[in-house]
């Protein structure tokens, strides 16, 4: 009987704290995720009453929707170069704030402060600087890259939407880098400068591989991130010129919101997501055996 009161206790206990949790979590997360995919088998629209169940046509108009593995092409590109400027960046700022530079905990909250932005606004912003801005200087410095706005071609466009990313994300990942910097212990360090280790091969031999935790975090948020934009590609280039630099989520939203193919939408959305889910969970799988070999 104490067993099974003490039983009732913890339970009692853990649904108090995590129970609120766990509620919001179903109705936001998981019971939309369940009725979107009970909507990948219909032929609704978005906004009839009527939902007709129309078993795999979906599917099968993804499948043969060439516009849609463009986008996914183009965005598993975007994600990459995002990814690798992102983490570089980062991780030599990271190294740089932790040296003892002067004035370093501004520098850190100097390049945090675009994390804050919203993508909308980020997007509004740095179209101004593109379109006018950049333009503006070409009187000054007669440079082909400054005689027109880079938004209005295709390769400058998708550049341009890779350095707003960067310079978002870098300030986010940076205080992540800096907390595993801090982590490393002052006597491995200063253990490797007794043996004799260079600087370089402190960084190598000992940093990196104690570093693999915060690797594992930052690979894991940034490539998430880039692969869900949104809001930015929406403000920044509207997916133009010419659709050239139209992402995944805009064309799933355009389907779903624009085309009235919701049931076709969210099929896109569904493979989308497990597209996301197979490469970060592969990435994670990986970093977090390194980890464990570091």
């Amino acid at each position: 009987m104490k067993q099974n009161m003490s039983f009732r206790k913890k339970l009692l206990l853990f649904l108090s704290f995590a129970g609120p949790a766990m509620l919001f979590f179903c109705c936001v997360v998981i019971i939309p995720l369940i009725y979107g995919i009970y909507l990948t088998f219909t032929d609704w629209n978005g906004l009839s009453d009527v939902k007709t169940f129309v078993g795999f046509e979906n599917y099968i108009a993804t499948f043969h929707d060439t516009t849609f593995w463009q986008t996914l092409l183009l965005t598993t590109g975007f994600a990459i170069l995002s990814v690798l400027f992102i983490n570089v960046i980062a991780f030599l700022l990271a190294y740089l704030l932790t040296s003892g530079v002067k004035g370093q905990n501004f520098f850190r909250a100097g390049f945090f402060t675009p994390n804050l932005i919203g993508g909308l606004i980020l997007g509004y912003i740095w179209q101004i600087f593109f379109s006018r801005v950049l333009t503006s200087l070409y009187t000054t410095f007669p440079i082909a890259l400054l005689q027109k706005s880079w938004l209005s071609s295709p390769n400058t466009a998708f550049a341009a939407l890779v350095i707003v990313q960067t310079w978002q994300l870098s300030g986010y990942m940076l205080l992540i880098y800096i907390s595993g910097f801090v982590g490393i212990s002052e006597d491995v360090l200063e253990a490797a400068k007794i043996d004799g280790a260079t600087e370089q091969q402190t960084t190598w031999h000992i940093r990196l591989p104690l570093m693999v935790p915060s690797f594992v975090v930052c690979l894991f948020l940034s490539l998430t991130r880039s692969f869900k934009v949104y809001d930015l590609n929406l403000s920044l280039t509207a997916g133009g010129p010419y659709n050239s630099t139209k992402m995944t989520a805009m064309h799933i939203y355009t389907q779903a919101f624009e085309n009235h193919r919701y049931g076709v939408g969210q099929a896109e959305a569904l493979i989308f997501f497990i597209v996301i889910a197979v490469i970060s969970l592969t990435q994670t799988y990986i970093g977090k055996k390194r980890e464990v070999e570091a």
